[in-house]
């Protein structure tokens, strides 16, 4: 037991190593964007989104992706300006707070944590650049039922049930604060409305072949 302990504390601290790594990359990666272009930013699943490779085969370029993997809504508000503001976008896409999705140590409710950063998030994209159009991403569908979703320790939580809790949150918040939200999940459920398995990596993340038909519903808006 010691020994796993200590396995996974090496792990934890590798993972926070790698977040930092990121952040510090899209830091001197933002000294050479173009201000005003189109911006992808979140976690994870906002990270693994091939978006920049769908949209060079559209012809919409450039395109920038700043997504990095684990982040909480708290991260992502300390990396702000690097995930979102130095880059001055003129469209922002954003997909954060899947990870939020979980039980707290400090009991607090996840729900209501997550849609206060999320609205601290928005509340300063309004403040600093008030010309931004922003697009608040639900969230995906997750599937606990297959082969790896059945080990995966955050779909406990992280729920469809949950899921689904979440976007209306979102949606509301997105209402509140003047923004879109956009919905691009019916091409990724299967009937019971889980993530289809052939789309699965571990219950939660998404192959490209997924990922492309949430660009197909996402264009319109490009």
């Amino acid at each position: 037991m010691a020994q796993d302990n200590d396995m996974m504390q090496k792990w934890m601290a590798h993972f926070q190593r790698d977040k930092q790594q990121k952040l510090q990359n899209f830091r001197e990666m933002n000294q050479y964007a173009l201000k005003g272009q189109i911006l992808f930013t979140g976690s994870s699943l906002m990270e693994q989104f091939p978006i920049v490779e769908y949209c060079m085969n559209a012809g919409i370029t450039p395109v920038y992706n700043r997504g990095i993997g684990g982040y909480t809504t708290d991260e992502f508000l300390e990396g702000i300006h690097e995930m979102l503001l130095d880059l001055e976008p003129r469209k922002v896409f954003i997909n954060i707070g899947t990870n939020d999705i979980r039980n707290r140590e400090d009991g607090e409710d996840w729900l209501t944590h997550l849609i206060r950063n999320y609205r601290s998030i928005l509340t300063a994209l309004k403040t600093q650049l008030p010309q931004t159009q922003c697009y608040l991403m639900a969230y995906y569908p997750v599937n606990p039922d297959t082969p790896q979703g059945r080990e995966n320790q955050a779909l406990i939580v992280r729920t469809n049930a949950n899921v689904d809790k979440a976007n209306q949150a979102v949606r509301q918040l997105a209402e509140e604060m003047g923004y879109t939200y956009i919905d691009c999940n019916d091409g990724l459920k299967d009937v019971q409305g889980r993530l289809k398995a052939a789309y699965a990596k571990d219950g939660m993340h998404i192959f490209a072949q997924g990922y492309a038909t949430v660009f197909d519903r996402l264009r319109p808006y490009l």
